[in-house]
């Protein structure tokens, strides 16, 4: 019976251990995720919205501006074709871009 308690000790005090170190991974993992200062943002709604628009801005600005560089780089692509001459698409790549042009 002494055995049994011994080894009902040692498995309690295993257990024990494994749980101290499962809360201890949780503890880091927790903090590495900033779940208490998400938890604080959701509790302060006004901070929450201000944080999101300021997001939703700098998104937006983003897009525009990578837009704007592509539309750039396209043209000039399109004003080199010009040079090129070709005989189809020169004429159309030709006429857009005066349209372009016209509407800057």
């Amino acid at each position: 019976m002494a055995h049994r308690q011994d080894e009902q000790y040692y498995s309690e005090k295993l257990l024990h251990r494994r749980l101290i170190m499962e809360l201890q991974k949780l503890s880091r993992d927790l903090e590495k995720f900033n779940l208490a200062e998400y938890m604080e943002l959701l509790n302060n709604p006004r901070r929450y919205l201000l944080v999101n628009f300021a997001g939703g801005i700098a998104r937006g600005l983003g897009i525009a501006i990578g837009a704007a560089l592509l539309a750039a780089v396209v043209f000039y692509i399109l004003q080199r074709m010009v040079v090129l001459n070709l005989p189809i698409i020169g004429d159309f790549i030709a006429e857009l871009i005066k349209i372009v042009n016209q509407h800057l």
